[in-house]
């Protein structure tokens, strides 16, 4: 059972813009994960750079979800 100050939190929480509880939910979750390995986050956020610049410049190919879901079940299955 939550208390009060908890059920108050999370009524203001989740008035919140959509993008700002996303915010809030990575820093909760990252909170509870192991002690940050920085050179593993620096490469993410150069691997996350470098493919946003492919999709801004058209390099990228990009596929909707069913396409997506169409290609990994297919992986799976191979296995």
């Amino acid at each position: 059972m939550a208390t009060e100050p908890l059920q108050r939190l999370r009524s203001e929480i989740l008035a919140l813009p959509e993008a700002e509880r996303a915010e809030l939910a990575h820093d909760l979750i990252q909170s509870l994960d192991a002690p940050r390995d920085n050179g593993r986050e620096d490469a993410w956020d150069r691997e996350i750079t470098r493919r946003i610049l492919e999709i801004d410049e058209g390099q990228a190919e990009l596929i909707d979800r069913d396409e997506f879901r169409s290609r990994m079940q297919a992986k799976l299955k191979a296995r």
